[in-house]
């Protein structure tokens, strides 16, 4: 009997629907048989694709992109005494058997909604062109997911059939899964139309392209020691100490589920087509990327006060700004976000990652309260300083705390009032640092005039909004993927400083030449508390080496003073002993259908409290 996954519900392919069930006629007189048939059909199909990226949002905690910058060493875990959830990735542990389930059911019901589509597209009457696109878009977002559950947990079910049958995974290497990926990706970017989606929500070829560098680059680097033919396929399944030995040997050449070979230089010259006619570019500056420079904020903000700065989503609602040329693909959100039913439809990383339960609007204007998730890592801010002194990226990704001036609120003097611990509350790996990119960002004259509000609803209106709440109401993307990184990958897979060297130079600095080295630290500092970082450290092997700096930095315990503490063994053995593979969530394992990752049933694996 084979098993089901119990997670998937191929029927139920409109907008912000699930179930439980795989037998559909039990809930719908749709199946895969009668759906899709029309373009009409096959465009709700795609929005509830799509939908899968909202969906894992209403538990931003339990995510793969959460996940890796918490776990990576440059941001430690942060949240209160009780956010064990954040400490356990931070420590590469876990908290509860099931943490992360609700990720791992909605990235596979939304592959099985991308395999419904793929497998009838060939049937609907439409447009060639339309078919390419769509086919395109559909087989990106399986890419997408399968990417993520696999960067989060190693060698999970490859699904490429809207049937919900688990595969025998028993012959199953890492090489037949990420082959598929590598497959979809490079299918996608040499299929669709050469059109610029201009970060519309929607995947184009170029996204396929960058994101095609993207796994080639993990997948070869991560998985290069694992015994493997001339053409890169894979002999066996890979053991811990394949992946994290320290040597550091990419594999040149992917067989692909098709039986075609993808080389390396099929990646760069994807990425080169991006480089030259995608039509997407770095914005002219780095600070216009995030959302502290909102035209509603901008001038009230010390550091961007009078600089003529906008940011280049500022308005924006359906259609793209001019300006917004960098954002290549993102998570899009709206005004509907409910707790009862649609939390994912407004940002929650904006409210985990922003700064912790502070008073009032003046202790860390422009930034808006929060959890307190990903405190920006000391040693990050010290690694930083001493290699590139004079990089303005560290300013605008960084804030300190201290530095913060004092604010006239409502016309009210409001001396700056950021409180260590939280204003009595508690907060565990508080630093110095709190990163300035993704968490909450306010603006002064908010609509609701209660000091507690996001420029979002300032910005874009409070008609339609279903909740007032500083806790929904962060419309702003989640950014995915960026051009600067087509240019870095571009850098490393050529070994040719030149794009490397444009994104140092739209913040000013000074051309390098080309060294691993120099390309891992740009990137580091380009991407920094993006989530970038985890798998890049992973992929080059130096990932143990790296977490293990984060031992003995500075940091708070409740506003008290104190050092960052190994905990459950210490960060390089909590990672030797994974590999950074989370936990499979128990529901899954107790289905029989996939074995436990290694690491994770010895006592040190659940994390226990500060």
């Amino acid at each position: 009997m084979k098993n089901k996954l119990f997670i998937f519900a191929a029927a139920l392919l409109t907008l912000g629907f699930t179930a439980c069930s795989l037998d559909v006629e039990d809930v719908t007189e749709m199946s895969t048989d009668n759906f899709p048939q029309t373009t009409d059909d096959a465009d709700a199909t795609l929005a509830a694709i799509y939908y899968g990226l909202n969906s894992v949002n209403a538990n931003p905690q339990e995510t793969f992109l959460y996940y890796a910058m918490l776990a990576s060493d440059d941001q430690y875990g942060g949240g209160g005494d009780n956010d064990k959830d954040m400490q356990a990735f931070d420590f590469i542990t876990r908290n509860g058997e099931d943490q992360t389930n609700d990720f791992y059911e909605d990235h596979y019901s939304s592959i099985n909604r991308a395999n419904t589509l793929i497998k009838s597209l060939e049937s609907i009457d439409m447009d060639e062109e339309d078919r390419a696109q769509y086919m395109g878009e559909a087989l990106f977002m399986r890419a997408f997911y399968h990417y993520e559950l696999a960067s989060m947990y190693g060698n999970i079910p490859l699904m490429t059939e809207p049937s919900g049958d688990a595969p025998d995974m028993s012959e199953q290497t890492e090489g037949d899964l990420w082959g598929q990926i590598l497959q979809d990706l490079y299918t996608a970017a040499t299929t669709m139309p050469a059109v610029n989606q201009h970060n519309s929500g929607h995947a184009d070829k170029y996204c396929a392209e960058a994101m095609l560098g993207r796994a080639w680059l993990f997948y070869t680097g991560m998985y290069g020691n694992v015994p493997h033919d001339d053409n890169g396929k894979l002999l066996a399944k890979a053991t811990i100490e394949d992946l994290t030995s320290t040597n550091y040997s990419p594999l040149e050449s992917v067989e692909m589920p098709n039986g075609e070979i993808l080389k390396k230089q099929d990646v760069i010259d994807c990425l080169k087509d991006c480089y030259n006619n995608s039509g997407y570019s770095l914005v002219k500056d780095y600070r216009t990327l995030w959302p502290y420079t909102n035209s509603l904020t901008v001038e009230d903000y010390c550091y961007t006060k009078g600089q003529g700065l906008v940011w280049c989503q500022d308005y924006e609602n359906g259609s793209s700004n001019a300006d917004d040329t960098e954002i290549m693909f993102a998570t899009k959100f709206n005004k509907m976000a409910s707790w009862s039913t649609t939390i994912g439809y407004g940002n929650g990383y904006a409210l985990h990652f922003a700064t912790r339960i502070q008073a009032s609007l003046g202790d860390t204007f422009p930034f808006g309260t929060g959890w307190g998730a990903g405190p920006v890592a000391s040693n990050l801010a010290s690694d930083w300083k001493a290699a590139e002194p004079n990089d303005p990226r560290y300013e605008a990704t960084i804030q300190d705390p201290h530095e913060l001036p004092d604010y006239e609120v409502d016309g009210v003097h409001a001396a700056q009032g950021y409180v260590f611990g939280s204003n009595g509350d508690s907060f565990v790996q508080e630093t110095d640092y709190f990163g300035k990119k993704i968490g909450a960002i306010i603006c002064m004259d908010n609509i609701y005039g209660d000091g507690n509000d996001t420029f979002s609803t300032s910005m874009w209106g409070s008609d339609g909004i279903l909740n007032n709440s500083f806790q929904t109401n962060n419309f702003n993307d989640l950014i995915h993927i960026r051009y600067a990184d087509v240019l870095l990958m571009l850098s490393e897979l050529t070994e040719d400083a030149t794009y490397m060297n444009e994104v140092r130079a739209r913040v000013g600095l000074p051309a390098v030449s080309y060294s691993l080295a120099a390309l891992q630290n740009e990137r580091r500092w380009e991407f920094a508390t993006e989530g970038i970082r985890w798998n890049d450290i992973r992929r080059w092997h130096i990932a143990a080496e790296a977490l293990d700096k984060q031992i003995d930095q500075p940091c708070y315990h409740n506003g008290t003073e104190t050092t960052n503490t190994e905990h459950n063994g210490g960060y390089s053995s909590r990672y030797n002993a994974t590999a950074g593979f989370h936990m499979i969530p128990q529901t899954q394992v107790s289905l029989g259908y996939i074995e436990q990752n290694e690491g994770w049933s010895a006592a040190d694996a659940t994390y226990q409290g500060w």
